[in-house]
């Protein structure tokens, strides 16, 4: 990646982004946040500059920089990109740690976060806009849906699908063969045995449902 890369969210996700850029070599210009309280301040050498949609800074992403969406929450993730698709005409990058590993032949999409030690294996396809923290396996054929979240040392085994948006927390272990619906949270440290459906909320080893 040639060109430098602006940065939208000055927070926990953005910091880390800004580090997994500037190991790989590529410079990060600034951040841009809806904070007016850490517009002009510093964070690790990068100045927050101003407003996510500051004109003067947008004119140059697609031109001059980059653009990635350090944002955890999908509704303002979802706003974001689609004001850079339909602006900018642009997809956001992917940040992809250096000490991470992904197989020759799996598939990536656009905007994905991918942290350190994460294995994604042969056939896995990670969608669009997707979070992958520390330490996740994604074994083979494993598929990830757009805007999925996937907590820091999960492991989904061998042909599981993740749709769309769907959250699985910290230490969670997905048994092979299951599909975890649209929008479905699974609960940091369960075991999932079985299929969840769309919209629900597991927990537990063996994960249950949760009662609202």
């Amino acid at each position: 990646m040639e060109n430098p890369v602006i940065i939208f969210g000055a927070n926990y996700l953005g910091r880390a982004a800004k580090d997994i850029f500037e190991t790989n070599g590529n410079v990060v210009y600034g951040f841009l946040d809806d904070a007016k309280a850490l517009h002009g301040t510093d964070i690790d050498g990068a100045t927050v500059l101003g407003n996510t949609d500051d004109d003067g800074f947008l004119k140059l992403i697609g031109k001059k920089c980059e653009a990635f969406i350090a944002a955890d929450d999908n509704r303002l993730r979802k706003s974001l990109i689609t004001m850079l698709n339909e602006v900018r005409h642009i997809q956001p990058v992917n940040a992809i740690h250096h000490h991470a590993w992904v197989s020759g032949h799996a598939s990536i999409g656009h905007g994905n976060y991918i942290d350190a030690n994460v294995q994604v294996s042969a056939g896995a396809t990670i969608g669009n806009h997707c979070i992958v923290q520390a330490g996740v396996i994604l074994m083979p054929e494993v598929k990830l849906g757009d805007f999925v979240q996937v907590g820091a040392g999960s492991v989904i085994n061998a042909g599981v699908t993740v749709e769309e948006e769907a959250f699985i927390g910290s230490g969670v272990i997905i048994v092979s063969g299951v599909t975890i619906g649209k929008g479905a949270r699974v609960g940091a440290g369960s075991v999932v045995i079985g299929s969840v459906k769309a919209g629900e909320t597991v927990f537990g080893n063996p994960a249950q449902p949760i009662k609202s």
